[in-house]
C-alpha cells in the first residue's frame, strides 16, 4: 500500500526547493501554472535544442548550432559609451571563430590564453565565421556543464534559463522510486510507454535517455514519454470527471411526473409535429426528471435544430408537476426572443426579466416570479440577483452555456430546492471535446432540422472580386433582399473590429445608400436594439455587424449573409453565421469573402462550408484542422487547459483515457466517495483533482 504522504514533497511549494527563494518562487509559480514542486514538473520544454555537435572550429558551417573550445587569443573591449559588444577571436589552431557577446557576466569570463568552451548558433558575418552572444560561455575545464540536449523551457521577465534548470533538477529528484503504476501493464507494453517518474527524466532532461549522445533514437523515446505524461493527465480528467457524475447523480433529487396537457397545447400552438430528433431528445429529458435524482444534461444542437421547442416542453413538463421553470440566455437579444416565442406557445404566463426591465414592469416581474403566477420566466443573468426569488422552481434552463461561468450556472440552479439542470449550446460538439468539456454530464444530440428549412448556398469569392459581389447584392437588394454583412476578426481587440466595422458600413452607405443599419459590441444596448429591430422590420435592408449576431437573431425575411475576411473566423462560428439565414421560405445564400493567397488550411476549412451544412461534420473537421492550433484569427474556446495533453494528443488518446476511468469506476451503483485503487488516488492527488464532485457540480 502506498503511503501518500511521499508525495508531500512534490505537493509542497515552489520555495521548499533548496536554493529557491520567494521572490524567485514566485517567478517560477508563472511558467509552471502553479504554486507547487509537480506543477514544475508539469512545464514542458518548449524545445530542445542539439549541442552534441563538437567539430573543430576548420569544420564549423554557418547556421548550424554547435559547442566548440578554442583558447582566446584576441580581446576587444567596445567603444566607451557605445552599444558595441565586445568581440573576441577564438582559435583551436585549425582556424579562429570571432565571438560576440554584450554581456558583461560574460566578458569577465574571457581571460587571454585561456581556453573556453562555448555553445551556440554560428553566423557568417562578413567573410568570417562568428557566433554571437553564445548560449554557454565556460572555461574548458566545465564543458560538461554544457547539456547535449538542451532543454528550452518558457521564461518569464526576471527568470533566467539556468534558474529553471536549476529548479528543475531539483524537483525530480524529489520523485517518490516506487511509485504505484495507474495504467495496464498491456496498454504500457503496446505503446511502449516507460514509468511515470521516467517520462518525467526524459522530457525534461532528455540527455538521459540511454544512447541519446548519437543519433536520433532519443526522439521516439521523448515522443512516448510525452504520450505516456499526457494520457495521465487525460486519465485524471476523466476519472475526476466520473467521480463527479456519481456525485452528482446521488444528489437527492425530485420527481418530475406530468400528464403531457401543456405540452400538447404548445406543439399544437407550434403547428408542427416536433422531428425525431427533437422527440428523441425531450424522452431522455424527461426521463431524467422523472428520476429521484437531480438531472444535469447537456442539449446540443445544430443551428436551426428546434432547441427552443425542446427547451420549452421540458420547462412545461415541470410546470405539468407543479414547479416553476426559468431559461436564462447570455444576451438580451437571445433573451427576448426566447420570451417571444414562449408568449406565442406557451399555455401558461412567462414572465420576462433583464437588467433593461424597470420601474413598475420589474416589480410586477419579480412579484409573478415570486409567487408562482407566472410558471415559466424567461430572462438574461439577472435572474440571478439576490433581489429574484422563485415559488419553486425545478427547472433551470442555461443556453449557450459556454458564455456563463460556473457560480452563474449555480447561482441560477441553487434558486430552486434540489432543481434539475438543462444546458444548451447551439455550437456543435465534436466527440473528443464532448467527452473532455462535458463528460460530467448527460448528453443529448438533436439532429436534423424542423421542416420547411431551406439548404443556405454557399459560394467563396476572392476580396479582388469585391467589385462582381457588389454588383451581385446591387441586383438583389432591387428584388427586395435583406442582407447581413459580418466584418472580419481583426485582432483581439474589440475596439479594431468595431473600428472595421463602421468603416465597412460608411463604405456601403457609400455604394447603395442610406439603406444599412450598424450593430456591434460597444453600441448602448438600446441603439443595438433598435438596429436590429428596423433590419427586422424590414424598415433597414443591410444590416453591417461584427459577430454580435451570431447568436439569438431571427430574421425570417433576410436571405443572403456576406462574411467579409472568413479565412480569419473558426468553422463552428462561421457554421453559426451562416445560420442566420435561409430561416425563411424564400432561397438563400452565403458569401465567403477571403484573401486571395489563401493557404492550404484555410482553403480546406473554407470548402468544408461550402460542401456540407451539417454542423457536427463542420466540428469533427474543425478540430482535426486546429489540431496543435492552426492559428486562424482568435483561438476558440473549447478543450480545457491541459499543460501536456496538446490537442493533437487529446485527439489520439482521449479514447483510451475514457476507457481506462470506465474500468477504474465502473457504471455501478453510485456513491459519494467511490472507493479507489492507491495508484487511481496517487494520480488524483499528482493532477491536483481530488476535489472533482465540487469543481463540476455547476455543469
Amino acid at each position: 500500500m502506498f503511503d501518500l504522504s511521499q508525495l508531500a514533497p512534490l505537493l509542497a511549494p515552489l520555495e521548499s526547493l533548496p536554493g529557491i527563494s520567494t521572490a524567485r518562487a514566485k517567478l517560477l509559480a508563472r511558467i509552471a501554472g502553479g504554486n507547487r514542486v509537480i506543477d514544475l514538473l508539469f512545464c514542458l520544454p518548449e524545445n530542445i535544442i542539439d549541442r552534441r555537435a563538437s567539430p573543430l572550429l576548420a569544420q564549423l558551417r554557418p547556421d548550424t548550432i554547435a559547442t566548440v573550445t578554442g583558447t582566446v587569443q584576441d580581446i576587444r573591449p567596445p567603444a566607451p559609451r557605445t552599444r558595441q559588444p565586445w568581440r573576441v577571436t577564438l582559435d583551436d589552431t585549425t582556424a579562429p571563430l570571432e565571438l560576440a557577446f554584450f554581456s558583461p557576466w560574460q566578458a569577465k569570463q574571457v581571460v587571454l590564453g585561456e581556453a573556453l568552451v562555448v555553445s551556440g548558433k554560428v553566423e557568417r558575418f562578413h567573410d568570417r565565421l562568428s557566433m554571437t552572444s553564445p548560449d554557454y560561455l565556460l572555461p574548458a575545464r566545465s564543458a560538461e556543464r554544457i547539456p547535449k540536449l538542451d532543454p528550452i523551457w518558457p521564461l518569464t521577465a526576471g527568470l533566467f534559463a539556468g534558474q529553471v534548470r536549476q529548479a528543475m533538477q531539483a524537483a525530480l529528484a524529489l520523485l517518490p522510486t516506487s511509485l504505484p503504476e495507474w495504467h495496464p501493464k498491456k496498454l504500457l507494453e503496446r505503446h511502449q510507454w516507460p514509468d511515470f517518474v521516467t517520462a518525467l527524466n526524459h522530457i525534461q532532461f532528455p540527455d538521459r535517455i540511454p544512447g541519446s549522445d548519437q543519433g536520433d533514437a532519443w526522439r521516439s523515446t521523448q515522443t512516448r514519454a510525452h504520450a505516456r505524461l499526457a494520457c495521465d493527465e487525460l486519465l485524471a480528467d476523466q476519472m475526476a470527471t466520473r467521480i463527479a457524475q456519481r456525485a452528482a447523480s446521488s444528489r437527492p433529487g425530485r420527481r418530475f411526473v406530468g400528464n403531457g396537457h401543456l405540452q400538447r397545447q404548445a406543439i399544437a400552438a407550434f403547428g408542427h409535429t416536433p422531428t425525431p430528433g427533437q422527440q428523441k431528445a425531450l424522452r431522455e429529458i424527461e426521463q431524467d426528471m422523472a428520476a429521484p435524482h437531480r438531472m444535469s444534461r447537456l442539449l446540443q444542437g445544430d443551428v436551426g435544430a428546434g432547441k427552443t421547442l425542446v427547451a420549452l416542453l421540458a420547462m412545461l413538463r415541470a410546470v405539468e408537476a407543479g414547479a416553476q421553470a426559468a431559461i436564462m440566455a447570455p444576451t438580451e437579444i437571445l433573451a427576448r426572443q426566447h420570451a417571444k416565442t414562449f408568449e406565442r406557445l406557451s399555455p401558461v404566463p412567462v414572465a420576462y426579466l433583464s437588467s433593461s426591465v424597470k420601474g413598475k414592469a420589474r416589480k410586477q416581474a419579480l412579484l409573478a416570479i415570486a409567487d408562482g403566477s407566472a410558471p415559466l420566466v424567461v430572462g438574461t443573468h439577472a435572474l440571478v440577483q439576490d433581489s429574484v426569488q422563485f415559488a419553486d422552481l425545478g427547472l433551470a434552463v442555461i443556453d449557450e452555456q459556454h458564455r456563463f461561468g460556473v457560480e452563474q450556472r449555480l447561482a441560477l440552479v441553487e434558486k430552486g430546492h434540489e432543481a434539475d439542470m438543462l444546458v444548451m449550446t447551439a455550437t456543435p460538439i465534436p466527440r473528443t471535446l464532448l467527452l473532455t468539456r462535458f463528460g460530467d454530464m448527460q448528453t443529448s444530440r438533436l439532429e436534423g432540422k424542423p421542416a420547411g428549412r431551406k439548404p443556405v448556398r454557399t459560394s467563396l469569392h476572392s476580396l479582388n472580386a469585391l467589385d462582381d459581389v457588389l454588383s451581385g447584392l446591387s441586383r438583389a437588394l432591387s428584388k427586395g433582399a435583406q442582407i447581413f454583412w459580418v466584418c472580419p476578426l481583426v485582432s483581439e481587440s474589440e475596439a479594431l473590429d468595431v473600428a472595421a466595422a463602421e468603416a465597412r458600413h460608411a463604405e456601403l452607405t457609400s455604394y447603395f445608400g442610406p439603406i444599412a443599419g450598424l450593430a456591434h459590441g460597444q453600441q448602448d444596448s438600446t441603439v443595438r436594439e433598435e438596429a436590429l429591430q428596423d433590419f427586422a422590420q424590414g424598415k433597414t435592408r443591410m444590416l453591417v455587424a461584427t459577430t454580435v449576431i451570431e447568436v439569438g437573431v431571427d430574421v425570417p425575411t433576410a436571405t443572403i449573409m456576406v462574411i467579409e475576411h472568413a479565412e480569419r473566423f473558426g468553422l463552428a462560428q462561421l457554421h453559426q453565421l451562416r445560420g442566420r439565414v435561409g430561416r425563411g421560405a424564400a432561397a438563400s445564400y452565403c458569401l465567403m469573402l477571403h484573401e486571395d493567397a489563401l493557404g492550404q488550411t484555410a482553403r480546406r476549412r473554407l470548402s468544408c462550408l461550402r460542401e456540407t451544412e451539417d454542423g457536427f461534420l463542420i466540428a469533427d473537421e474543425d478540430f482535426r484542422l486546429r489540431g496543435g492550433g492552426d492559428v486562424t484569427g482568435r483561438r476558440q474556446s473549447g478543450l480545457p487547459d491541459y499543460r501536456m495533453a496538446s490537442e493533437i494528443l487529446v485527439d489520439l488518446l482521449l479514447n483510451t483515457a475514457h476507457a481506462e476511468a470506465k474500468h477504474i469506476l465502473p457504471d455501478t451503483a453510485p456513491t459519494k466517495t467511490p472507493a479507489l485503487p492507491d495508484s487511481a488516488e496517487v494520480l488524483l492527488t499528482l493532477f491536483n483533482k481530488t476535489d472533482a464532485a465540487r469543481i463540476f457540480t455547476g455543469g
